[in-house]
């Protein structure tokens, strides 16, 4: 008897059915079917009966990225005695039958300017431009689009800026393909026709380059994206290019560096190229939350892909940064955790980058000197501060 169930047959039946999403926590935490829960190990918890409770007595339905992982898992536990299921193509499959063909743009546009959604996302998205001036007049910004929900939505606020601001700025909605697949080129292409996003896609041969790779190929591949992405904006005379970094990225970055790296350091909402004189990258999503861009998408019924690297290709295994997602999921995690006594802690983490006291630090470093506490200890006049723990 076949241990595939097609999403035609599951959408007939929805009552029946325990789905069950046996991708990596961040791969879950990112996006989902509709009603799933979290269980990459559910044969570990079947094989010590630990699988109790009545949702686990209805058919299960297993899902990763393709059906390669949950097919044999699924196997497994009818071996066992479950009524068990792998999805048909997985979660691909399940957004492939799922992605609108329309322009919804103009509902889409209706739900970012009600008044709670508004002082969400766009107040944030023109906090960041304002203070950190990211837009200035005569600006051609690539605002560049990798396919997730970050840069989607910032294409959207981008719209929304340069339809009420008076100084006028010119956009580039940028889409480098560096080798998706099928499915994720169409994700992208037809998320943008639903959001109402003019797309200009050119092509890259970065994952056929990172393939062969055996040291580092996240960080490489990351690289290799930026200097395409400014190279082509340099080709179509943009002096910006935009990046989807979040608030939360922002701690988590801060963060890692600590735990990870042993180093204070922040991501920068505006920072200078050094190898394309002129090209200024600029992330005005600095103040936006996750959660508030993943219930825009829930709202909106969106779907986005992740990464779909050829490594894996289930939107796992690294981000646009180069961090492998194994630590910054750890510091994600850690940072839950730490809510749950200090509710405060996130704002705490983003706001210590903006109260650095060089009175207390060993050293630092300024313009890539390292400026070390002993060489300017007999001309420093210490501050209040430097007392305090004495």
């Amino acid at each position: 008897m076949t241990s595939v169930i097609s999403l035609s047959a599951l959408t007939e039946h929805t009552s029946a059915y325990t789905l069950i999403d046996v991708r990596d926590a961040i791969s879950f935490d990112y996006d989902t079917i509709p009603g799933a829960i979290s269980m990459p190990d559910i044969v570990d918890k079947a094989r010590a009966g630990q699988l109790t409770g009545p949702e686990f007595q209805r058919t299960l339905v297993l899902f990763c990225m393709r059906g390669f992982d949950s097919m044999p898992m699924a196997e497994e536990l009818r071996d066992m005695g479950y009524d068990a299921y792998s999805l048909e193509d997985g979660f691909a499959g399940y957004i492939r039958e799922t992605l609108s063909v329309e322009d919804r743009s103009e509902e889409i546009e209706k739900d970012l300017r009600k008044k709670e959604v508004k002082k969400k996302l766009f107040r944030c998205f023109t906090r960041a431009v304002r203070e950190f001036q990211l837009v200035e007049s005569g600006d051609k910004i690539a605002v560049c689009i990798s396919g997730g929900k970050d840069s989607m939505l910032m294409a959207k606020l981008f719209q929304q800026l340069q339809s009420c601001r008076e100084a006028p700025f010119e956009l580039v909605f940028l889409v480098m393909d560096p080798g998706y697949s099928e499915l994720n080129r169409l994700v992208i292409e037809r998320n943008a026709q639903t959001l109402g996003i003019p797309i200009t896609i050119f092509e890259s041969p970065i994952f056929d380059a990172v393939d062969h790779m055996e040291d580092k190929p996240c960080f490489m591949c990351a690289r290799m994206r930026r200097g395409y992405l400014y190279r082509k904006a340099k080709e179509l005379s943009c002096n910006k290019i935009a990046l989807g970094h979040h608030f939360d990225d922002v701690i988590e970055t801060i963060l890692m560096g600590m735990l990870w790296g042993g180093q204070t350091q922040t991501m920068m909402p505006k920072l200078h190229s050094v190898n394309v004189p002129g090209m200024t990258l600029i992330r005005p999503m600095y103040y936006i939350r996750e959660e508030e861009i993943k219930a825009w998408r829930d709202r909106n019924g969106l779907h986005f892909i992740q990464c779909a690297c050829h490594f894996t290709d289930t939107c796992s295994s690294c981000r646009e940064d180069g961090v492998p997602v194994s630590k910054r999921m750890e510091t994600k995690l850690l940072i839950r955790k730490l809510k749950e006594t200090n509710p405060y802690v996130e704002t705490n983490i983003f706001t210590s980058m903006q109260h650095v006291s060089l009175d207390t630090v060993l050293s630092y470093k300024l313009h890539g000197v390292n400026h070390e506490f002993p060489e300017i200890f007999d001309t420093w006049v210490p501050g209040p501060s430097a007392e305090e723990g004495e």
